[in-house]
C-alpha cells in the first residue's frame, strides 16, 4: 500500500511535488489543441512517450548508470506502461479531440473517486468522514474552477474515451509504485514511460499499415514542433517522475485530489500570455486545496 508518511514537513513537500505535477501538466493541454488537428491520437501518443522515453533513459543513465536499467524488469514495465501511459494517453487524446479540453478536465475530477477505490479495494483503506469530505471539497471546487463563463460537457464516445483514460491512468500510477520495490521514482518513470512508447510505437506502424490517417507534415511548423516537445519532454516527462514521486509519498487517493486544482492551474498559464485573472477559478482552486489538507488530516476538526 502506498502510504502517506506521518511527518507534516514530509506530508507538506509531498504535496507541493504534487501541486508542481499538476502545473506542469496543465502546461501540456493548451500545446495539445495544437498539434491534434494534425497528428492522430495514436501516432502523437507514439511520438509524445518517444521524446519524454529518450530524455528520462538519458537521466536514468546518467545519475544511476547502466547497472539498474540493466536488471529492470523490463517485461512489466512494458505492460505497466502500455496500460498507464500508452494505453491513457492515447484515450486522452482521443477524449479530447472529441470533446474538448474543458470536458476532459471535467472528467478528470473523477480521478480523486477512482483512486480512493483502488485503495479501498486493494490496500483495505479506511473511508472515514474527513476522507469523504476532502474528496467532496475538492470535487466541488474542481467544479468551481470550471464555472467561469459557464460550460457545456459533451458527452459521448469522447467523454468514455476521455473515463477510460482517467481509470487506466489511475491503476497505472499506483502499479508504478507497486510494482517496482527497488526501482527509484525516476527509474520507475523511466521504465514505464519507456514500455509505453515500445507499445505505442507499434501500435502506430500497425495504424499506418492499416491504412489509417497520415500525420500532415505539412501542417506542422516551429510552434507545433514546439507544442510536441512541452507536451512530450514537460507535460510527461517532468510531469510523471514529480508525480509517481508525490503518488509514493501520499498514496493514489489523496495525490489525486490535486488534479481538481489543474483549471486553475490553466488559468495561471493563460493569464501570463494575457488572459484575464479569475476570482472565481481561484476560489475553486482554494476549496481543493481545503479538500486536500482536510482528507489528508492537515486540517483537524470534530469531522473524523
Amino acid at each position: 500500500m502506498t502510504t502517506a508518511p506521518a511527518l507534516p514537513r514530509s506530508l507538506a513537500s509531498a504535496n507541493l511535488i504534487c501541486v508542481a505535477s499538476m502545473v506542469v501538466w496543465a502546461a501540456g493541454l493548451p500545446a495539445a489543441d495544437l498539434i491534434i488537428p494534425f497528428i492522430p491520437p495514436v501516432a502523437l501518443t507514439a511520438m509524445r512517450t518517444g521524446l519524454a522515453a529518450v530524455v528520462l533513459m538519458a537521466i536514468w543513465l546518467a545519475v544511476e548508470g547502466w547497472t539498474p536499467i540493466r536488471r529492470a524488469p523490463w517485461l512489466r514495465g512494458v505492460g505497466v506502461g502500455g496500460i498507464c501511459i500508452g494505453l491513457g494517453a492515447v484515450l486522452l487524446v482521443i477524449g479530447q479531440a472529441y470533446t474538448d479540453a474543458v470536458t476532459v478536465s471535467i472528467i478528470t475530477a473523477t480521478m480523486p473517486v477512482i483512486g480512493i477505490a483502488l485503495e479501498v479495494l486493494l490496500d483495505g483503506r479506511r473511508v472515514t468522514r474527513a476522507l469523504v469530505l476532502g474528496l467532496l471539497l475538492s470535487l466541488a471546487g474542481g467544479m468551481i474552477a470550471l464555472a467561469k463563463g459557464g460550460f457545456t460537457l459533451n458527452l459521448g464516445l469522447g467523454a468514455v474515451a476521455a473515463l477510460a483514460s482517467c481509470t487506466a491512468f489511475t491503476w497505472g500510477s499506483r502499479a508504478t509504485v507497486t510494482q517496482f520495490p527497488d526501482l527509484t521514482p525516476l527509474g520507475r518513470t523511466s521504465i514505464t514511460v519507456t514500455g509505453a512508447f515500445v507499445v505505442m510505437l507499434i501500435l502506430s506502424l500497425g495504424w499506418a499499415a492499416m491504412g489509417g490517417a497520415p500525420v500532415q507534415w505539412s501542417a506542422l511548423g516551429w510552434p507545433e514542433f514546439g507544442a510536441l516537445v512541452l507536451f512530450g519532454v514537460g507535460s510527461l516527462a517532468l510531469s510523471q517522475i514529480l508525480w509517481i514521486v508525490s503518488v509514493e509519498r501520499l498514496g493514489i487517493g489523496a495525490a489525486s485530489l490535486h488534479m481538481n486544482a489543474v483549471p486553475f492551474y490553466v488559468m495561471i498559464i493563460a493569464f501570463a500570455f494575457g488572459a484575464e485573472w479569475s476570482w472565481l477559478q481561484t476560489v475553486g482552486a482554494a476549496i481543493v486545496v481545503l479538500g486536500v489538507m482536510v482528507a489528508q488530516g492537515m486540517i483537524r476538526g470534530p469531522v473524523r
